[in-house]
């Protein structure tokens, strides 16, 4: 298995579908501070239930538990908007609304990582990363 992804985001992204397909409790990926950063919005918003930095050599891995043992993902699907080949930007108005407001976008902006609701109020635009609900 290989340590380097051409999408960093993409591959956490796969593995986190994958994990909540098959009914997987927790995952580890190779760190970064993307990743880190996305994880870190997904748990304030409640989509995964923790996550922790275990550090190693030659690089650190992410331990992500997307729900406890015995309870249900609370992901019911998470993809990625912007691709390598194909990046999506929207300023705050332009924001997209993910069903009707019970689900939420990871947007890159000039102040970090946050989500869709959060750019509006703060009125930011910047790079849709991820859609999840």
């Amino acid at each position: 298995m290989s340590l380097q992804s051409t999408d960093q985001i993409a591959d956490l992204i796969t593995r986190i579908r994958n994990a909540v397909m098959v009914g997987k409790n927790e995952i580890l990926v190779p760190t970064s501070k993307l990743k880190t950063g996305v994880v870190e919005v997904l748990a304030k918003n409640g989509y995964v239930a923790s996550f922790e930095v275990v550090e190693g050599t030659p690089r650190g891995m992410l331990k992500v538990i997307i729900n406890e043992p015995g309870m249900t993902a609370k992901i019911n699907e998470i993809s990625k908007v912007s691709k390598p080949g194909r990046r999506v930007y929207a300023g705050a108005d332009e924001l997209p609304v993910v069903k009707s407001g019970r689900g939420m976008v990871i947007v890159s902006t000039s102040k970090g990582l946050m989500t869709g609701r959060e750019a509006k109020k703060n009125r930011l635009g910047g790079e849709v990363l991820v859609k999840v609900w």
